[in-house]
């Protein structure tokens, strides 16, 4: 995946960009450490947003919003309260983002608490957890992140 000057090709960047939400930076590097092995360095971007969010974990998460999704039928919904470090955050598309998707998991799975949610299959890529979604968020944001509570209703 390196050409002949043994740099990392800009495609190879993106598609490890797009996968992990690491910086472009972060992607090239990681690329060329591994010497262009994609799922390598795959699995280093991976396991750094786990030791990211591990070290923000201890973080006081005192903004955030209140996310909710209704399911086309209109008779299951979800709320989920995600918090995060400041109001900057709070607001960005990508919180916002992430906030609908883990109403939608929580519609879809039906977990019993905000702890068992982080332990589920991401409804939209089962090879990872919905903690690793939280950790990548984590990393991109620089902030801690947490699932205050969840909500489910149904008819």
């Amino acid at each position: 995946m390196t050409n002949s000057g043994g740099l990392v090709s800009i495609s190879v960047v993106k598609k490890l960009r797009e996968q992990t939400g690491a910086g472009v930076m972060a992607c090239r590097q990681v690329l060329e450490k591994t010497q262009g092995d994609f799922d390598q360095a795959l699995e280093e971007l991976t396991k750094g947003h786990q030791e990211i969010a591990a070290k923000k974990a201890d973080r006081e998460t005192s903004q955030g919003k209140v996310f909710a999704y209704v399911h086309g039928d209109g008779k299951i919904g979800a709320l989920v309260a995600l918090s995060c470090e400041t109001d900057f955050v709070a607001r960005t598309g990508d919180f916002a983002d992430l906030g609908k998707e883990l109403a939608m998991q929580v519609v879809a799975m039906n977990p019993a608490n905000s702890k068992e949610l982080l332990t589920q299959n991401y409804i939209r890529d089962p090879e990872i957890l919905v903690e690793d979604l939280l950790s990548k968020m984590i990393a991109k944001t620089g902030e801690n992140i947490r699932v205050k509570d969840i909500y489910r209703l149904e008819i």
